[in-house]
């Protein structure tokens, strides 16, 4: 009996300590995952899904903070003429500061918006390559702002009518900066052509592929000195642009509905 007697105290001793074992593991783990408000361990989807629909609306905010800024000067800038003169042209006189702000300004979102696009795209196909794409657009926006155009073709006013006898080494850096811009977006948008095209949505596919091709031809005429390629370049970026804000804004909306 006395054998038996602790045999059944070992055993129940044994199940004791074990149980104990299990719940201690069992409330230790929650508290793990409880990080403190503000530490860096503290991942809340909440937040997580917040940050990104904040840098979402970044990217849906490109196409107007940059064509209204734009489009405002070039309707009310003395001696501007959107036939003639390049949008970039508008970072040259005394308000010339206006224009170069509008570029930083538009860096600074396309960059956000290329993080955002990052995040709801990652695992995609184009969801790698999208958003390396735009912020690489990001910095040609950004470096253009640094170095501007020249006066030229009577703007700004007083400025005499043709074409600059030579071109300083700032308007050559920023010609160079624009084409790395523009070229970054007309890849961006076929990238996102691919990835409508791979997730069944044809309309969206044929979409991206139009925005990229206006820039393309709308750069391309106005690089060979085609009549009005101000205006060609004009339309090309923005509706390049505008339909990379509205894919930011479409994704915004289903990250929403999760």
């Amino acid at each position: 009996m006395t054998a038996t007697q602790d045999t059944a105290q070992l055993t129940s001793h044994r199940t004791t300590r074990r149980t104990s074992q299990l719940t201690s593991q069992f409330t230790a783990r929650p508290a793990l995952r409880r990080s403190a408000p503000g530490s860096a361990g503290a991942t809340s989807p909440a937040v997580s899904t917040g940050s990104t629909r904040a840098l979402l609306t970044c990217a849906v905010l490109t196409t107007p903070v940059f064509g209204i800024v734009s489009l405002t000067q070039a309707f009310t800038r003395e001696g501007f003429d959107l036939l003639r003169h390049p949008l970039s042209m508008l970072s040259t006189g005394d308000l010339g500061w206006l224009q170069i702000g509008n570029f930083w300004i538009t860096a600074v979102l396309t960059v956000a918006g290329a993080i955002g696009l990052r995040r709801v795209m990652r695992g995609t196909p184009g969801g790698t390559w999208a958003p390396r794409l735009l912020l690489v657009e990001g910095a040609g926006l950004a470096a253009a702002g640094a170095f501007s155009m020249d006066p030229g073709d009577g703007f700004p006013a007083g400025t005499p009518l043709g074409a600059p006898a030579g071109m300083s080494w700032h308007a050559m850096l920023h010609m160079a900066s624009g084409s790395v811009a523009f070229t970054a977006l007309i890849a961006a948008c076929f990238v996102l052509g691919r990835h409508f095209a791979r997730a069944g949505r044809a309309r969206h596919a044929v979409a991206s592929r139009l925005g990229g091709l206006a820039l393309l031809l709308g750069n391309g005429w106005a690089m060979s000195g085609g009549r009005a390629g101000s205006i060609t370049l004009c339309v090309g970026v923005l509706v390049a642009m505008a339909w990379v804000s509205v894919v930011a804004a479409a994704k915004r909306a289903d990250l929403g509905r999760r």
